[in-house]
């Protein structure tokens, strides 16, 4: 586990002690946490990215021409 050092103000970390003291837990506990869903985030976000371009990739191609005409679109 790596240790990092992080510059707060002073209300700031007495608001986040309180939090913490509410929660029965630590200020790095719950910066911890916080980090870890930040990363987990990022994570899921470049999963979805990445399964939306393999399903471009299946589509093939697109182009204007294969389109439907006017006639066609709107014939019942």
């Amino acid at each position: 586990m790596k240790n990092i050092t992080v510059s707060v103000d002073e209300e700031c970390y007495r608001a986040a002690r309180i939090v913490a003291a509410e929660n029965n837990t630590s200020v790095s506990a719950m910066v911890r946490e916080y980090l870890a869903g930040v990363a987990a985030a990022r994570q899921r976000d470049g999963d979805a990215t990445q399964a939306l371009f393999d399903l471009m990739d299946r589509a093939g191609s697109l182009r204007a021409a294969d389109r439907l005409s006017r006639e066609q679109a709107h014939a019942r």
